[in-house]
């Protein structure tokens, strides 16, 4: 997936809902239905041009709320960081022989699993 595609439809999952009723139409025909601004301004009876106006101005308004808030930008980081933890925590399994520890590292792993579902 071309890594324009994958950013924007990364930020449409988190701040769809806070765009127009048409422009979560197209961003939904264009990214996840894959249909190409032809197909799309035939079934909507408008220009192509028309279409990548649409969808240019929804990709101006979602880049713009991820750069205020920065939301997906701190998602991202902490499941990098759930990640990391999760390993040191395995390592704690398998490299300890103090049952206790190996218990309640299990039990962390355990939780930063649930935090990934």
């Amino acid at each position: 997936m071309e890594k324009h595609t994958f950013e924007m439809t990364l930020l449409f999952d988190f701040y769809g809902d806070l765009l127009t009723g048409k422009q979560q139409e197209y961003f939904d025909l264009y990214y996840n239905g894959d249909l190409s601004l032809s197909e799309i301004a035939e079934a909507d009876g408008i220009t192509r041009q028309g279409v990548r106006s649409v969808l240019k101005r929804g990709e101006d308004t979602l880049t713009d709320i991820e750069e205020k808030t920065g939301l997906v930008r701190r998602f991202g980081e902490q499941g990098r960081v759930v990640s990391d933890i999760e390993m040191l925590a395995e390592a704690i399994v398998t490299k300890t022989a103090e049952t206790e520890t190996r218990v309640l590292a299990a039990q962390i792993v355990q939780n930063l699993q649930s935090l990934k579902d």
